[in-house]
């Protein structure tokens, strides 16, 4: 069954979220010959952030920078770390519970002055 552009009727939804995460809902749409329900998920990003991290250390010494990581979300996160850079070291894999701030240990340990 197709249909054409005059079949379709706009829905429109507005939605305003608190906080990142991920919000389901259903729509239940009824008429006397028909019943319809639309399950909708929307995933909400924070807005990209960019920081910068200076390290002074003597060769050879390794210094650690506790980063936070603020869960404001409706779930717990499991998030994957991938650094690049030569000397730099943190866990490859971070949890962070459901409204809870959890420590990221990036550490930088120089093999020569740089």
């Amino acid at each position: 069954l197709f249909l054409d552009r005059s079949d379709a009727v706009e829905l429109p939804i507005k939605f305003i979220p608190q906080y990142a995460g991920c919000y389901r809902c259903q729509i239940l749409l009824k008429s006397s010959c028909d019943v319809r329900v639309y399950e909708i998920e929307c995933v909400v990003n924070t807005d990209h952030a960019e920081a910068e991290l200076e390290f002074l250390t003597p060769a050879y010494q390794a210094v650690i920078q506790d980063i936070p990581i603020s869960n404001m979300s409706s779930q717990n996160w499991q998030l994957e770390a991938i650094l690049e850079g030569q000397g730099f070291y943190g866990p490859p894999v971070i949890n962070v519970g459901l409204g809870e701030t959890a420590l990221y240990p990036l550490m930088f340990k120089p093999i020569a002055e740089c």
